[in-house]
């Protein structure tokens, strides 16, 4: 198990050391356009995303960082907001002294922070943020690797006995690069615990040895995330089983999934995404889990889909009210199953469950709570029954006293 990382303050959100694991995101938009960047960020912000980034990577974008700090402030939108700076980080964090002191923390990418004397313009940027009281994440991306240090180490490597492969070498690099700019930052000024590290590639097993190889160099903060990793299935389904291994040991303090949203997609879908991860490995709760069999042949197919679909709207629509008034609903498990086999046995596992009628069976549902009989529904109004049993269990179980 990897030692306790430093605690870094983000805006008044403490990622790192016991802290629960922190999730973000990162907007879409054009930055320099703040309306629509104002409503993205407070759209992410109340999906989940505790910390939002957004890039900066032009004077135009720079100049309406402050806009945008007063339309969430309009809106009644606190959450931290992150930076993105590449190649040119430096010169708009010294020209736009008022976004430098809004931003919560600043992002740098060690590969790209100008095309040349990389090292004076990182350390520029490490001045500002020590200058404004603020954090910096030090994120390397094997697609934007410092290539003077891989062509330094892969040289380095063929002069070897026994030549380490090259993929080794890359993975070597990245995280001494990530190790190198944590140590100049560090002698640059900047407090060791207002740095977080992330080193980032998208291939699921290369991702999982880099943190492993990283975590135990460096105390501070690390980040997770699966670079680029894609739409949908195969997007939610990498990052998954990347990200798992690693917060199961113990590494990682926040981590971001990097979803490809359809056109027109849901810019929020990868911090639900991230939520269910922290969930499903019972690190964090975010909201009630509904549990339901796939169906088979055994089951009236279409009505239990139909209820579990809506029973898990019905938890999404109610857990504003709920998360203020019922503390620790977070944790409830639900359970709708769709026929004998196993549902009288999943149902009473969970806090509340419902076992439905399959074909053939008699047409009645037992409800079981906390792992006893409450009641069978039976007729046309087992879904609104249901629900309405469940605001009940809500309300007794959750009353704050």
């Amino acid at each position: 198990m990897p030692k306790q990382t430093l605690v870094a303050e983000i805006g008044g959100v403490r990622v790192g050391g016991a802290n629960p694991v922190v999730v973000q995101s990162m907007t879409n938009t054009d930055t320099a356009d703040a309306a629509a960047t104002a409503v993205q960020v407070a759209q992410l912000a109340d999906a989940g995303s505790e910390l939002v980034r957004i890039t900066v990577n032009n004077k135009h974008a720079a100049a309406a960082v402050p806009e945008l700090f007063e339309r969430l402030a309009d809106a009644g939108c606190a959450v931290p907001v992150v930076g993105d700076f590449h190649y040119n980080g430096h010169i708009l964090l010294r020209d736009y002294p008022r976004t430098a002191a809004l931003l919560a923390k600043y992002r740098i990418n060690p590969g790209n922070v100008g095309t040349s004397r990389r090292d004076e313009n990182f350390q520029s940027i490490v001045r500002i943020a020590v200058e404004n009281g603020k954090a910096v994440r030090i994120g390397v991306n094997w697609g934007s690797l410092d290539q003077r240090l891989l062509t330094e180490m892969m040289d380095e490597n063929g002069r070897r006995e026994n030549p380490k492969d090259a993929g080794d070498v890359l993975r070597d690099a990245i995280v001494e690069s990530a190790v190198r700019s944590a140590d100049l930052a560090v002698e640059t000024g900047l407090a060791p615990n207002q740095i977080v590290l992330s080193a980032k590639v998208s291939g699921v097993r290369d991702l999982i040895a880099v943190y492993r190889q990283l975590a135990p160099l460096r105390d501070h903060a690390l980040h997770l995330g699966l670079t680029e990793a894609g739409m949908g299935a195969k997007g939610i389904v990498a990052t998954a089983a990347a990200l798992s291994p690693l917060l199961i040991d113990g590494i990682g303090d926040t981590i971001r999934v990097s979803l490809t949203p359809r056109p027109g997609g849901d810019r929020s879908e990868e911090v639900r995404v991230a939520q269910q991860i922290l969930q499903s490995l019972e690190i964090r709760s975010f909201e009630p889990q509904v549990t339901a069999c796939p169906g088979c042949g055994r089951t009236t197919s279409t009505f239990f889909q139909e209820m579990t679909e809506d029973i898990q709207s019905h938890i999404r629509e109610r857990m504003p009210d709920w998360r203020l008034r019922y503390p620790g609903v977070e944790d409830l498990q639900v359970a709708v199953m769709g026929c004998v086999v196993n549902g009288p046995g999943e149902s009473k596992h969970a806090d509340l469950g419902i076992s439905l009628p399959g074909n053939l069976e008699t047409p009645k549902a037992p409800v079981y709570a906390d792992g006893a009989h409450l009641r069978t529904l039976k007729g046309d109004r087992i879904v609104e029954e249901f629900k309405e049993i469940l605001d009940g269990y809500v309300a007794r179980r959750y009353a704050r006293g």
